[in-house]
């Protein structure tokens, strides 16, 4: 021992050990509980809603590319009310390009323009999350950090024209990239349209997957019913793919169709082909007839299987034998049914269940495919709950009266929690390899085309009707209760109280603003985002954004408006639909997400007292905790 040295009782060491073990836990604590505090006074995240895009890939793109419209508004909420529109025209047009714009009928300088840009910057940097390193190019970041928290810059920034073009440029950049904080997607990629997999391929991106929120549409769970095994399902999407002629799609996905495609045009003559099929190309109505009819023995073994569904009125097989055996074949607008056995209508013929053997084992083992799905399966949602709005495809099943309706021996929340049980199951049954069960790939099947499925919605589908039938009444899908019901309080209050909400967004079946349709029923609480996007629709769509500010919904232009908009050298028309107007911007902390955090933030304020306690700083804590 040293002199002059007196060794500390090892009692006080332990003491100062422990007392330096709890300061350092109140300081984690403390900096878990200002991160939370931050994140609850910070604004909502900027959300984008887009629904049932049906694989319409070049069009999604394009108008992803142009933010759906949202720099416009985002440039008025972040300027004085005494900018005028030109001027924030202007603005967003050196946005949009990244370079600065001479404009004699706008009287901006370089230097307005770029103090109007960090305006806008500082604006959309309220919502928290962003790393500088992550959205700033690296020659200007200082320089952009100084701007923001209002430092002094260097002269030449303002001083030397080149240098200030770079950094208006720059500063368009950054404002680009945090424009949109969250993309909800409603469901419907697949189908229809010729890329549903470009579309996949760019929500699954390193660029937007961390920002994506998707629910599964119909359509999408048809194409997953299919990768789990369901033959009908499997059928199905491919019938509807060759209804499309989409052979392009089955190429880059590597589907072999050639067995299919041969004897569907033996078996299936074009000149015999007389009922109501749209594929217009001889290959592709062969194979579509050829397909439904295998679709139709298939899904009949499924109804039958199951009598829970009640779907036994789709059971036509039977009636179409008898129609053929008796010769009463006026009703029906095709009468050549050559693999249908009159005395065993549901029967496959040998070929047909090597086709479909075929395929199946190509769902099964097909790896792009595989990297499409595993998207939806990983990251989809059978409902999904933001900034206080549920999101779903199309419904919750309910009942003339206005009650929830009842499948399975569920309703409401508790069925759309039972359907994502086993999407889950299977889908991680299927991403495995793993053998699916029987009960769960025939849901599947109800999912796409029940009446009390949450994606479907109407009473029947009507596709043998449409094909075959000569009278039109009997094409007709008569939708169920749903759209009634949300125009009344109760059940709108129903919804609210059931998961917990404000709002409720949804798609699935396409509104024309055309005819003065509207997205919002008035109060704002029900709020429908299909606005056909699809060529196959009305070309047009909607999509909705949510700004702490504003919530309003856009009603986006046809592929021939942006077109004629980009001859002229113009920015293509939008329509703005207003809903809803907030005088304070909406925090985390007013929403759903906000209460959780609350929750936590209190449960760390608890930690870090009963450690203050311990250390006898309890006193002290609660009087700084208080002021």
């Amino acid at each position: 021992m040293r002199p002059g040295f007196t060794a500390e009782p090892e009692d006080n060491l332990s003491v100062k050990l422990d007392e330096q073990v709890q300061v350092g836990a109140i300081d984690k604590l403390a900096h878990e509980l200002l991160r939370l505090e931050n994140q609850l006074n910070a604004n909502i995240p900027t959300t984008l809603w887009i629904s049932d895009l049906h694989g319409e890939g070049d069009r999604f793109k394009s108008i992803l590319r142009g933010r759906f419209g949202m720099l416009y508004q985002t440039c008025r909420e972040a300027l004085p009310n005494t900018f005028s529109p030109d001027k924030i025209q202007y603005l967003v047009r050196i946005i949009r390009r990244k370079q600065y714009i001479r404009d004699e009928s706008v009287v901006m300088d370089m230097q307005n323009v770029i103090f109007c840009l960090v305006q806008i910057l500082k604006y959309k940097l309220t919502n928290i999350g962003y790393k500088n390193s992550e959205i700033f190019l690296p020659e200007f970041s200082d320089t952009i950090s100084r701007l923001l928290s209002g430092l002094p810059v260097p002269n030449p920034i303002f001083e030397e024209e080149i240098i200030s073009l770079r950094l208006i440029t720059h500063l368009s950049h950054t404002i680009r990239q945090v424009l949109l904080d969250r993309i909800e997607v409603l469901g419907d990629i697949f189908d229809r349209g010729p890329q549903p997999d470009k579309i996949i391929r760019i929500l699954a991106s390193t660029a937007y997957r961390h920002m994506v929120d998707y629910v599964f549409g119909n359509h999408d769970i048809l194409w997953m019913g299919a990768a789990s095994g369901n033959r009908s399902l499997i059928a199905e999407t491919i019938r509807i793919t060759c209804r499309y002629d989409h052979f392009a799609l089955m190429e880059r996905l590597r589907f072999d169709t050639a067995h299919l495609a041969e004897f569907a045009e033996r078996t299936y003559p074009i000149d015999r082909i007389t009922g109501n099929f749209k594929a217009k190309t001889s290959r592709g109505r062969a194979m579509e007839k050829a397909l439904a009819i295998i679709q139709f023995k298939l899904e009949e073994q499924t109804i039958r299987d199951y009598p829970e569904y009640e779907m036994s009125p789709r059971l036509w097989l039977d009636r179409l034998a008898r129609l053929l055996k008796s010769g009463e074949t006026a009703g029906l607008n095709d009468t050549s049914f050559p693999t249908i056995d009159l005395d065993s209508p549901g029967t496959l013929l040998p070929e047909e269940l090597e086709i479909i053997d075929d395929l199946c084992r190509q769902f099964a083992t097909n790896k792009r495919l595989k990297r499409l799905l595993e998207f939806f399966f990983s990251s989809g949602q059978t409902y999904h709950i933001h900034n206080n709005f549920l999101n779903i495809h199309a419904l919750v099943p309910s009942t003339a009266e206005g009650e929830f309706e009842e499948f399975l021996g569920r309703r409401g929340k508790d069925l759309l929690d039972f359907i994502q049980q086993t999407i889950e199951r299977v889908g991680k049954n299927y991403l495995a390899g793993n053998e699916q069960r029987p009960e769960d790939q025939a849901l599947f099947f109800y999912l796409w085309c029940g009446p009390k499925s949450p994606f479907f919605g109407k009473h029947a589908m009507k596709t043998f009707e449409r094909y075959f039938l000569v009278d039109k009444e009997s094409h007709k899908e008569r939708s169920l209760y749903w759209k009634d019901n949300m125009q009344t309080e109760s059940f709108k209050k129903k919804m609210q109280q059931e998961f917990g909400v404000q709002r409720v967004v949804y798609g699935h079946t396409p509104i024309d603003y055309k005819k003065g349709l509207q997205m919002a029923s008035r109060d704002g609480v029900a709020i429908n985002v299909d606005g056909g996007f699809a060529e196959a629709y009305y070309n047009r769509g909607h999509s909705l954004v949510h700004t702490p500010y504003q919530l309003y919904g856009i009603i986006l232009p046809t592929p021939d408006e942006i077109r004629e908009a980009e001859r002229k050298l113009e920015s293509a028309p939008l329509d703005i639909e207003l809903i809803d107007e907030f005088r304070q911007p909406m925090k985390i902390k007013d929403t759903i997400e906000g209460r959780a955090l609350q929750r936590q933030r209190d449960e760390i304020m608890k930690q870090i007292r009963e450690l203050a306690k311990q250390n006898g700083l309890d006193a002290h804590l609660r009087t700084h905790a208080d002021n």
